[in-house]
């Protein structure tokens, strides 16, 4: 399902003020709790909780052409992270790109990405999703032993 974006200003102000935070290499990562979330649910066509995520490159990084391959980047490194992974729902995540990410590989991004939410807690433990390679070992331990 395609994400929705922050859009408010006031949004990006209220995740930066009161929400937690998390500073890696290549990016740093925001979260804070969406009140709005039933609201949403209530709307969305599958009445299923979303999160709403907003990213920031600033212009210090370089010229339009480098900020947009950044901001696609960080779209799919979280595109990944959210299919591969149960991340909870009803979240304002604001993905904020810093100096670094513009020589960044995009499985650096992803790696970043990937401790910031484990540091942040926004995996949902109750129902783990079975990746193709956790999956692929299964099968080997189980021929194997």
């Amino acid at each position: 399902m395609k994400n929705i974006a922050i859009s408010e200003n006031h949004l990006y102000k209220k995740v930066y003020a009161k929400g937690s935070k998390t500073v890696c290499k290549h990016i740093v990562v925001y979260v804070l709790t969406d009140y709005h979330a039933s609201r949403l649910q209530r709307e969305n066509p599958l009445k299923k909780r979303i999160n709403r995520v907003g990213l920031t490159v600033s212009t210090r990084l370089g010229k339009a052409v480098v900020r947009s391959r950044v901001r696609r980047i960080l779209r799919a490194a979280y595109q990944k992270l959210e299919t591969e992974r149960n991340i909870k729902k009803g979240k304002l995540i604001v993905i904020t790109a810093r100096d670094s990410a513009v020589n960044a590989k995009s499985t650096d991004i992803y790696t970043d990405l990937l401790f910031a939410a484990k540091r942040l807690s926004l995996f949902d433990d109750a129902f783990p999703k079975k990746t193709t390679e956790s999956a692929r070992n299964a099968r080997t331990e189980n021929e194997n032993g």
